[in-house]
Order: C-alpha cells, then structure tokens, then sequence
C-alpha cells in the first residue's frame, strides 16, 4: 500500500511537469509570431518594437520577472529572442512566452552593427511601460517602471526605441 501511495504521488509529479509551461528560465527561443497568433492560448507577450533608426544589426527581446532582485540582472531573464533586424517601416514584432500570468517586464537592445557591445552613441534600446532613459539611471529604468501583467492569454504591449 505504502509503495502504491509512492508511485502515485511521483506520477502526480511527472503530470504536473508534463503540463509545465513550455518557457523555462534562461531560454533562447525563436520569434515565433504564431504563438501570439488569435488562436493562441498563451500565456505569451506580442510585442510591438517601433523606432528602429536603421534596419540592420541585431535586435535582443528578453523577459524577466518583475522583481527588483531579477530585472535586468545577469542571467536572470527568462526568454530572450537574438534576431538580425528587418524593421520594415522602422518596426518589428516579437512573440515572447511566459511561463504564466503574472507580472514581467521586457528589455529591447538594438546593435546597429551587430558586434554584440553595446555603443551608447549609436545603439537603441527600450523598456516595456516605455519609461524614460536617462544619463542618471544609465539606461537602466527601475522594475517598478516596466512592469506590466501579461495574463493568461496574450498581452499585448508597444516598445518604442530610444536612441542617445
């Protein structure tokens, strides 16, 4: 009886990470627009990226919790898309998954030439909530500032890009 009560609790494990969300921590993932599709179930952010001042380079979306311990830490972010540019009409879209309703915030990063530093005087970026960026904060705007909900569903949000 002991060893039934045992297998059915470690199935009842294996069920809960079989239903898991299909994001986890640290994923690179493509820009799979269809996940954001009006079928879709989510959870996931459609995210509109406007103002790019060049097509060309590389373009980051990445996705972090909206705590003050994880947002725009190192290796914190939970899905990050790396993609070349193709901003027709200076904008992109982007799908970003989350692993479920709650609250997030979303960080852009244009690299104009792609060499994967960053260069203030050419390089863009932008924020969810599209909080001002300034040479006090560094670019770098406090959670409370970009946090959004993104529910169950999808959640969509509109980034506009900043250029020093």
């Amino acid at each position: 009886m002991v060893m039934f009560k045992v297998a059915m609790g470690l199935m009842s494990v294996g069920a809960l990470f079989a239903a898991a969300p299909a994001i986890a921590h640290g994923m690179e993932i493509g820009n799979d627009l269809e996940r954001c599709s009006a079928d879709a179930k989510g959870p996931a952010v459609l995210v509109d990226v406007r103002g790019f001042a060049a097509s060309t380079g590389k373009v980051r979306v990445q996705s972090y919790p909206a705590t003050r311990a994880a947002w725009l830490a190192k290796g914190e972010w939970l899905g990050r898309i790396d993609v070349p540019v193709k901003a027709v009409g200076g904008q992109m879209r982007f799908c970003m998954p989350v692993p479920q309703a709650g609250r997030y915030g979303i960080a852009v990063r244009h690299d104009r030439d792609g060499n994967g530093k960053t260069d203030f005087s050419r390089d863009g970026g932008g924020f969810s909530n599209n909080p001002s960026i300034n040479i006090f904060n560094l670019g770098k705007p406090g959670v409370e500032k970009a946090a959004f909900y993104a529910g169950p569903g999808v959640t969509k949000i509109t980034i506009n890009l900043k250029y020093m």
